[in-house]
């Protein structure tokens, strides 16, 4: 009788060690490389526009059976960076006005999220990807479309979010809030564009 439940229990054992083994082979988990990944930003205006890159502190993606399957990232909001002006004094305003309460108030909110909630495959490599972003405390749904592309034991992640600032309380210079703004007016899109590498 013991040596049947012994028996029992080895295969039973085994059993799960196999099941285990097939499940973690089957998923993979690829970390965000933040030194080598990159995010572009664009604002526009009526007058313009300005440009610059964001951070991301971390993230990582989640496959299975080679499909992608969720993910995390959190973006710096302190790092903010200007690239299109020229003068030093106006870029350094610009970015202080960004970082400000009436843009992003960092201080209160140094950090934004996106949480990747589903993805769909549209062909090899590219996938509409559905998720929540979270601004200044505020979570929106979102979708966009991202390629992927490996290169040698690194996963390149290339895409472009457009956001309305408007839904996080972004208010300053927009016309969803704000009248007779005319050439003031600054549009409530904003674009982020992605150069993401991981491992």
């Amino acid at each position: 009788m013991k040596k049947a439940i012994l028996k029992m229990t080895s295969v039973f054992v085994v059993l799960v060690f196999i099941l285990s083994t097939n499940a973690y082979a089957n998923q993979a988990n690829k970390k965000l490389k933040s030194e080598k990944s990159t995010v572009k930003w664009l604002g526009k205006k009526v007058t313009g526009e300005h440009s610059g890159t964001i951070k991301i502190k971390k993230g990582h993606l989640v496959f299975k059976d080679d499909q992608l399957e969720k993910g995390t990232f959190v973006v710096d909001m302190t790092s903010i960076v200007n690239t299109d002006i020229k003068d030093e004094g106006y870029r350094a305003k610009l970015v202080g006005h960004l970082k400000s309460d009436d843009f992003f108030g960092v201080e209160k909110y140094p950090e934004a999220k996106f949480e990747l909630v589903k993805a769909k495959k549209l062909s090899d490599g590219k996938y509409e990807v559905h998720g929540d972003v979270t601004i200044k405390g505020i979570t929106k749904p979102i979708r966009f479309n991202v390629e992927m592309k490996n290169h040698g034991d690194e996963l390149h992640v290339s895409g472009k979010i457009v956001i309305d600032r408007s839904k996080f309380d972004v208010r300053y210079g927009s016309g969803s809030f704000f009248d007779n703004l005319g050439d003031k007016t600054i549009y409530d899109d904003f674009e982020l564009h992605l150069d993401l590498y991981l491992q």
